[in-house]
């Protein structure tokens, strides 16, 4: 097996791992801030471990960037949480779904931030994003949960969005794992008062599923889809993280039998159509 095979089968893998994570927000017993809390404690600390091994310098070059790794860490820390509450409030489809219209906020705030040009075919790829948006809302009711999930879905979208510009900035100085670590172990962090104020009653089972979960559906994969990278384009990435929906989506009907709705589906395809095509146009280099 040629190593372009094995980077796409490594970044497969990845998507897998990351599209079935939204079920822990339904199988682990326990509010979405302590999932999240457990999650990048976990994942925090495997990764600590991985780059010491490695014997990467985990040091950052100026006290400006742990500071600005602070930040990146609350954005995450926001960004995970929203995504665990808006799966615990309506559906997995419906989580994954909203938070796959992260391109939307891209693309306004991408030209804003790093001084490119608005495109317009950007723009109606938005436009139409926004419509399947509207086809998954129940009602126009802030009292029905899945409109409840369908606002913290996008929230967790806008923070992404947020956070991926961030790490557009990070990315020319460090690894990919010394990002993460930091923002993670920050994450962690800011979600600790937390156990404080909300004084979880946690198991054996649930810690057991927080292991899991921070270890393999968060490291080993972020680390699968970095390895990726080394010998597949990042378009190409792109194009196959457009099926993390899709697999988490079908790992909702197989393990939690959660079946969505014709509007759902609906929804579901204009959203992740135009991020499929978008993420082809731009593989193609169509401007």
């Amino acid at each position: 097996m040629n190593l372009q095979k094995k980077s796409l089968i490594s970044v497969h893998l990845a998507v897998l791992l990351f599209g079935i994570s939204g079920l822990f927000a339904k199988m682990i017993n326990l509010s979405g801030i302590i999932i999240t809390f457990g999650r990048v404690l976990f994942s925090s600390i495997f990764l600590f471990f991985v780059l010491k091994i490695r014997r990467e310098n985990i040091h950052l070059e100026c006290g400006k960037k742990y500071v600005e790794m602070f930040v990146a860490g609350i954005i995450l820390a926001v960004h995970w949480t929203t995504f665990m509450l808006s799966i615990q409030m309506s559906t997995v489809a419906i989580g994954t779904i909203t938070f796959s219209t992260f391109p939307l906020f891209v693309t306004f705030l991408e030209p804003y931030v790093f001084h490119e040009k608005l495109k317009i075919p950007n723009i109606c790829s938005a436009v139409i994003m926004m419509v399947g948006v509207f086809c998954i809302v129940p009602e126009f009711e802030l009292g029905n949960r899945m409109t409840q999930g369908i606002l913290l879905g996008m929230i967790c979208s806008f923070s992404y969005a947020i956070l991926s510009l961030w790490n557009r900035k990070f990315a020319s100085d460090y690894s990919g794992s010394i990002i993460s670590f930091y923002e993670q172990g920050f994450a962690a962090i800011v979600l600790l008062p937390s156990l404080f104020i909300i004084k979880p009653q946690v198991t054996m089972l649930d810690i057991g599923g927080l292991l899991l979960y921070g270890i393999i559906c968060t490291a080993m994969a972020h680390s699968l889809f970095i390895e990726g990278l080394k010998y597949i384009r990042v378009q190409t990435a792109g194009i196959i993280s457009s099926l993390e929906s899709v697999y988490g989506i079908i790992a909702a009907v197989l393990i939690l039998r959660e079946i969505p709705d014709k509007k759902e589906i609906i929804g579901g395809i204009i959203i992740l159509g135009v991020v499929f095509f978008t993420t082809i146009k731009q593989d193609t280099g169509e401007r």
